[in-house]
């Protein structure tokens, strides 16, 4: 063997090591990035003891406020009543809509009963009844995230303004076939 086919086989031996090299350092980076980003993708998500939370900070900002400040705060989407993909809605007993920081066309309509989801589900129907009812409680329907179009299964906590006919509401985006 001469010295030039020699050199060829260590080059091409070095080649592959600085390969290999390359690839394992690409997935290394690749899989901090994964491991990295779960954390702050599980973080955008509200949970339910949040929703719990923010829905009697909300009535208690109604009861100790002027009610039109209130509701321009709860209709804020940069308010303190916005979270992770989860917001705070002000409802009053006869199915209006008071405030909504990211549906404010709701707040134009007279009533919102007759709104149904993609289930044929009438979930403000069912928001009025439980606060008139209960005081509190859950529903399940299908809403859009903020910011998008389809419909998602939801979880929303239902919290009665005390002293008042009005409610708050506030959900969870659930995953899985079933409520």
């Amino acid at each position: 063997m001469d010295q030039s086919t020699g050199l060829r086989k260590e080059n091409a031996s070095n080649d592959k090591e600085s390969l290999m090299r390359r690839v394992c350092i690409l997935l290394a980076v690749m899989i901090s990035a994964v491991i990295l980003a779960v954390p702050a993708w599980a973080e955008e998500s509200a949970i339910k003891e949040e929703c719990v939370v923010k829905c009697h900070e909300a009535a208690s900002y109604i009861q100790n406020h002027d009610l039109q400040k209130a509701i321009e705060v709860i209709g804020d989407p940069n308010g303190p009543f916005v979270w992770k993909d989860s917001y705070v809605f002000l409802m009053d007993l006869k199915g209006k809509m008071l405030a909504h920081p990211f549906k404010p066309e709701l707040t134009k309509k007279e009533h919102c009963l007759l709104i149904t989801d993609p289930t044929g589900k009438a979930l403000f129907v069912h928001f009025v009844k439980l606060a008139r009812d209960n005081g509190e409680g859950w529903v399940n329907y299908m809403w859009p995230r903020p910011g998008e179009k389809t419909p998602r299964k939801k979880l929303t906590y239902i919290y009665r303004v005390p002293g008042s006919d009005m409610f708050v509401g506030a959900g969870v985006y659930v995953g899985g076939m079933m409520y």
